[in-house]
């Protein structure tokens, strides 16, 4: 089984300790591949920096709802002018980041958030949209981050600008309206281990939504853990329990919904699989080569 996480974030902090032998665990839980998503501009630095470093993992370089600049006790147009300037001067680091790093796969994440932040909604819609612009000029999905602002996220995406490349609705709310705009658009939906939880009270309904060609899977880690792991640190090898409650309300095989969301997160972020040999991958191939290659001499030096 190869399993492709399409949404992790080993630039946190609560991975500082143990980053590289947790990812070594994962890849060895059949996690061949996974993004490491950006949210900031640190974050996203950090994201390309850990996925230069290891040749499975990929990254989003974006500033999210939650993290674009935030201005207090300041009159309207003077936040507005410190908004917009700092916002762009990012947004150009961004983009360099972007062009320096093939490892970039998408711009996010990105969108809107008001269930954290109420006061900014005007904010929050100038950079999901110009981060929209951003990753249309240099050919990128985005990664989109929604929450408790369904009507907004869909108005941007069908009234006010165009997706060039469409993108992914990561961790997606279970939210069948949204779910269903969504798809119309051309989006991916990625599903996060709140399916896997009790009190998901429409989790079935959703995945059923939900053809097998527009899927995703995703941990968000180091957050979203599923069940029955819910309440501890998240991690890529989390992301089976997730498998198989699709697979469970599809009536298919965790390996096939394993497969089918790795094809589909090799299409949607268009990786070119004839350059994503790893090390680990590389290794092992010569290493059975070599046992197949020892076996024959010996084979024929008993014979002898």
């Amino acid at each position: 089984m190869q399993i492709f996480d399409s949404h992790a974030h080993y630039n946190d902090e609560k991975f500082e300790m143990d980053r590289e032998e947790t990812i070594k665990k994962v890849y060895e839980a059949g996690v061949k591949k996974l993004i490491c998503a950006g949210y900031s501009l640190d974050s996203s630095i950090e994201a390309v920096k850990i996925a230069n470093e290891h040749d499975n993992i990929y990254a989003t370089a974006g500033i999210s709802p939650n993290d674009i600049p935030v201005f207090e006790n300041e009159n309207v147009d003077v936040k507005d002018f410190f908004f917009e300037d700092i916002m762009n001067e990012q947004l150009k680091k961004i983009k360099q980041l972007v062009e320096k790093n093939h490892q970039i796969v998408a711009i996010g994440e990105i969108g809107l958030d008001y269930y954290w932040n109420k006061e900014n909604k005007k904010e929050q819609k100038l950079a999901f949209i110009n981060q929209i612009k951003l990753a249309n000029e240099l050919d990128l999905p985005i990664v989109i981050h929604t929450r408790e602002a369904v009507m907004d996220t869909i108005d941007i995406l069908k009234n006010q600008i165009n997706v060039k490349n469409n993108g992914v609705f990561h961790c997606c709310p279970l939210n069948i309206e949204l779910i269903r705009e969504a798809l119309k658009l051309g989006f991916y939906i990625s599903f996060a281990g709140p399916i896997t939880f009790k009190n998901s009270k429409n989790a079935t309904e959703v995945i059923n939504l939900v053809p097998l060609d527009k899927m995703l899977v995703e941990t968000d880690s180091p957050y979203l853990s599923p069940e029955p792991k819910r309440g501890t640190r998240n991690d890529s090898s989390n992301i089976i329990y997730t498998i198989q409650k699709i697979a469970e309300v599809k009536n298919m095989s965790a390996e096939e919904v394993a497969q089918i969301t790795y094809n589909n997160a090799i299409k949607i972020f268009k990786i070119n699989v004839n350059w994503c040999i790893s090390t680990d991958d590389v290794l092992l191939f010569l290493y059975n080569k070599v046992k197949s290659y020892l076996a024959i001499f010996l084979i024929c030096w008993n014979q002898l």
